[in-house]
Protein backbone atom coordinates (compact mmCIF):
# COMPACT_ATOMS: atom_id res chain seq x y z
CA UNK A 1 0.00 0.00 0.00
CA UNK A 2 1.32 3.40 -0.70
CA UNK A 3 1.90 6.17 1.44
CA UNK A 4 -1.29 8.15 -0.48
CA UNK A 5 -3.41 5.35 0.65
CA UNK A 6 -2.60 4.85 4.03
CA UNK A 7 -3.38 8.90 4.68
CA UNK A 8 -6.61 8.90 2.98
CA UNK A 9 -4.89 10.72 -0.45
CA UNK A 10 -3.81 13.90 1.81
CA UNK A 11 -0.10 14.63 0.47
CA UNK A 12 -0.11 17.52 -1.26
CA UNK A 13 -3.72 17.88 -1.87
CA UNK A 14 -5.19 21.17 -2.13
CA UNK A 15 -8.17 22.31 -1.99
CA UNK A 16 -10.53 21.08 -4.94
CA UNK A 17 -13.13 23.04 -7.31
CA UNK A 18 -16.36 22.30 -7.86
CA UNK A 19 -15.49 21.70 -11.73
CA UNK A 20 -12.80 19.12 -10.75
CA UNK A 21 -14.71 16.72 -8.47
CA UNK A 22 -16.91 13.96 -9.39
CA UNK A 23 -20.24 13.41 -8.43
CA UNK A 24 -22.10 9.73 -7.39
CA UNK A 25 -22.05 8.55 -11.21
CA UNK A 26 -19.25 10.26 -12.64
CA UNK A 27 -17.28 8.56 -10.14
CA UNK A 28 -15.19 5.99 -12.46
CA UNK A 29 -13.46 4.02 -10.20
CA UNK A 30 -14.59 0.53 -9.21
CA UNK A 31 -13.83 0.60 -5.01
CA UNK A 32 -13.36 3.54 -3.34
CA UNK A 33 -12.16 4.57 0.29
CA UNK A 34 -15.67 5.83 2.20
CA UNK A 35 -15.51 8.59 4.71
CA UNK A 36 -19.06 9.19 6.27
CA UNK A 37 -20.59 13.15 6.69
CA UNK A 38 -18.78 13.04 10.29
CA UNK A 39 -15.36 12.30 8.87
CA UNK A 40 -15.84 8.47 10.22
CA UNK A 41 -14.05 5.94 7.63
CA UNK A 42 -16.17 3.12 6.36
CA UNK A 43 -13.56 1.28 4.84
CA UNK A 44 -12.53 0.16 0.88
CA UNK A 45 -16.23 -0.56 -0.89
CA UNK A 46 -17.04 -1.40 -3.92
CA UNK A 47 -18.48 1.67 -5.98
CA UNK A 48 -22.14 0.02 -6.10
CA UNK A 49 -22.54 -0.43 -2.63
CA UNK A 50 -20.81 3.21 -2.10
CA UNK A 51 -23.51 4.79 -3.93
CA UNK A 52 -26.44 2.94 -2.59
CA UNK A 53 -24.88 4.26 0.97
CA UNK A 54 -25.14 7.60 -0.01
CA UNK A 55 -28.74 7.06 -1.58
CA UNK A 56 -29.93 5.48 1.65
CA UNK A 57 -28.75 8.40 3.55
CA UNK A 58 -29.80 11.05 1.23
CA UNK A 59 -26.43 12.57 0.05
CA UNK A 60 -24.09 12.71 -2.67
CA UNK A 61 -21.08 10.43 -2.96
CA UNK A 62 -18.05 13.08 -3.37
CA UNK A 63 -14.80 12.28 -4.95
CA UNK A 64 -12.10 14.48 -2.29
CA UNK A 65 -8.98 12.39 -3.33
CA UNK A 66 -8.95 11.21 -6.82
CA UNK A 67 -5.42 10.54 -7.18
CA UNK A 68 -5.79 8.16 -3.97
CA UNK A 69 -5.32 4.29 -4.45
CA UNK A 70 -8.22 3.39 -3.59
CA UNK A 71 -9.79 6.87 -4.18
CA UNK A 72 -11.46 8.52 -1.44
CA UNK A 73 -15.02 9.78 -1.68
CA UNK A 74 -17.16 11.44 1.01
CA UNK A 75 -20.48 11.32 1.90
CA UNK A 76 -21.80 14.96 1.82
CA UNK A 77 -24.74 17.38 0.61
CA UNK A 78 -22.74 18.59 -2.06
CA UNK A 79 -25.19 21.37 -3.09
CA UNK A 80 -24.80 22.63 0.39
CA UNK A 81 -20.93 22.35 0.60
CA UNK A 82 -20.58 24.37 -2.34
CA UNK A 83 -23.03 27.23 -1.03
CA UNK A 84 -21.14 27.38 2.08
CA UNK A 85 -17.89 26.97 0.57
CA UNK A 86 -18.87 30.00 -1.72
CA UNK A 87 -19.74 32.20 1.72
CA UNK A 88 -16.43 31.64 3.10
CA UNK A 89 -14.30 32.73 0.20
CA UNK A 90 -16.99 35.79 0.18
CA UNK A 91 -16.53 36.75 3.78
CA UNK A 92 -12.48 36.53 3.17
CA UNK A 93 -12.72 39.07 0.45
CA UNK A 94 -14.95 41.19 2.88
CA UNK A 95 -12.66 40.92 5.43
CA UNK A 96 -9.23 41.37 3.35
CA UNK A 97 -8.10 45.13 3.69
CA UNK A 98 -7.43 46.97 0.28
CA UNK A 99 -4.67 49.17 0.70
CA UNK A 100 -4.93 52.23 -1.64
CA UNK A 101 -2.38 53.76 -3.83
CA UNK A 102 -2.43 57.34 -4.69
CA UNK A 103 0.13 58.96 -6.93
CA UNK A 104 1.62 62.21 -7.03
CA UNK A 105 3.45 63.69 -9.95
CA UNK A 106 5.98 66.13 -9.95
CA UNK A 107 8.96 67.88 -12.29
CA UNK A 108 11.99 69.00 -11.02
CA UNK A 109 11.43 72.40 -12.30
CA UNK A 110 8.12 72.16 -9.47
CA UNK A 111 7.47 75.80 -8.09
CA UNK A 112 7.99 76.15 -4.02
CA UNK A 113 3.75 76.53 -3.48
CA UNK A 114 3.26 73.38 -5.84
CA UNK A 115 5.20 71.54 -3.60
CA UNK A 116 4.05 72.29 -0.45
CA UNK A 117 0.16 71.52 -1.59
CA UNK A 118 0.84 68.37 -2.91
CA UNK A 119 2.87 67.37 -0.01
CA UNK A 120 -0.29 68.43 1.83
CA UNK A 121 -2.51 66.23 -0.24
CA UNK A 122 -0.15 63.41 0.16
CA UNK A 123 0.00 64.14 4.24
CA UNK A 124 -4.27 63.67 3.91
CA UNK A 125 -3.66 60.43 1.60
CA UNK A 126 -1.27 58.89 4.60
CA UNK A 127 -3.55 59.90 7.41
CA UNK A 128 -6.15 57.86 5.12
CA UNK A 129 -3.97 54.80 5.26
CA UNK A 130 -3.30 54.81 1.75
CA UNK A 131 0.21 54.64 0.28
CA UNK A 132 1.50 57.30 -1.54
CA UNK A 133 3.29 57.42 -4.98
CA UNK A 134 5.86 60.30 -5.05
CA UNK A 135 6.80 60.43 -9.31
CA UNK A 136 9.00 63.01 -10.52
CA UNK A 137 8.94 63.00 -14.15
CA UNK A 138 11.71 64.35 -16.47
CA UNK A 139 11.19 66.26 -19.85
CA UNK A 140 14.04 67.07 -22.56
CA UNK A 141 17.17 67.39 -20.75
CA UNK A 142 16.14 67.61 -17.24
CA UNK A 143 17.25 63.55 -16.95
CA UNK A 144 20.48 64.79 -17.19
CA UNK A 145 20.00 66.22 -13.75
CA UNK A 146 18.60 63.44 -11.81
CA UNK A 147 20.01 64.89 -8.55
CA UNK A 148 17.71 67.30 -8.27
CA UNK A 149 14.84 64.97 -8.23
CA UNK A 150 16.58 62.46 -5.85
CA UNK A 151 17.04 66.22 -3.54
CA UNK A 152 12.84 66.74 -4.21
CA UNK A 153 12.20 63.37 -2.88
CA UNK A 154 14.27 63.84 0.10
CA UNK A 155 12.52 66.64 1.13
CA UNK A 156 8.84 65.44 0.69
CA UNK A 157 9.87 62.32 2.65
CA UNK A 158 11.56 64.30 5.57
CA UNK A 159 8.48 66.61 5.83
CA UNK A 160 6.13 63.75 6.02
CA UNK A 161 8.78 61.45 8.10
CA UNK A 162 5.82 61.89 11.00
CA UNK A 163 2.85 60.36 8.89
CA UNK A 164 4.92 57.79 6.85
CA UNK A 165 7.97 55.82 5.91
CA UNK A 166 9.92 55.09 3.01
CA UNK A 167 8.73 52.15 1.80
CA UNK A 168 10.90 52.39 -1.48
CA UNK A 169 13.74 54.73 -2.07
CA UNK A 170 14.13 57.00 -5.14
CA UNK A 171 15.08 54.89 -8.00
CA UNK A 172 14.66 55.65 -11.80
CA UNK A 173 12.49 53.75 -13.72
CA UNK A 174 12.71 54.97 -17.72
CA UNK A 175 12.14 58.19 -17.59
CA UNK A 176 10.83 59.10 -14.22
CA UNK A 177 12.08 58.78 -11.00
CA UNK A 178 10.10 56.98 -7.98
CA UNK A 179 9.69 56.91 -4.17
CA UNK A 180 6.90 55.13 -2.27
CA UNK A 181 5.60 56.17 1.02
CA UNK A 182 3.73 53.50 3.40
CA UNK A 183 1.83 55.29 6.53
CA UNK A 184 3.81 54.40 9.43
CA UNK A 185 1.89 52.54 12.54
CA UNK A 186 1.99 55.25 14.84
Amino acid sequence: MTASACDGGREGEKEISSKDQRINEEIRASEVRLIDEDGGQLGVVPIDEALQIASTRDTDLVEVAPNAQPPVCRLMDHGKFLYERSKREREARRSQKQTEVKEIRLRPKTGEHDIAYKTRDARRFLQRGAKVKVRIRFRGREITHPEVARVLLDRIADELSDVAVVEKAGEMEGRTMLMILAPSKV
